[in-house]
């Protein structure tokens, strides 16, 4: 069975595609930015997403602390334009981790029936 944590209770609670951009995050990992982060998303979801929703979970996301980010040097193929980068903030973490446990735990066992739809 999966084991929900004390700890789970205190956790910040996130929305799906919070979910999704924090995971992207993980994979990509710290100091990934914005158009790649949308990539990810789309390449592993097959969705159709605007950047736009993206940028405005990722500011939802700072607001609400989970992340935090910083505005890289300026590049030459960038046209000396700057980059902003992202990082995933402990409250972020546990957010995540919260809801990957409730989601294991919510369909432990039906696996089958999740498959077949």
């Amino acid at each position: 069975m999966s084991q929900i944590r004390p700890q789970d209770y205190y956790a910040p609670i996130v929305g799906e595609f919070e979910q999704l951009v924090l995971l992207a995050l993980i994979r990509l990992g710290n100091g990934a930015y914005g158009a790649a982060i949308l990539k990810e998303i789309r390449d592993r979801t097959a969705r159709d997403l605007s950047e736009g929703t993206v940028y405005m979970t990722l500011g939802r996301l700072e607001e609400k602390k989970m992340i935090a980010s910083y505005v890289g040097l300026p590049t030459h193929q960038r046209g000396g334009r700057r980059r902003r980068h992202y990082l995933i903030d402990k409250d972020g973490q546990r957010a995540l981790a919260r809801a990957w446990r409730s989601q294991r735990a919510m369909s432990e066992g039906i696996e089958t029936e999740l498959l077949a739809l």
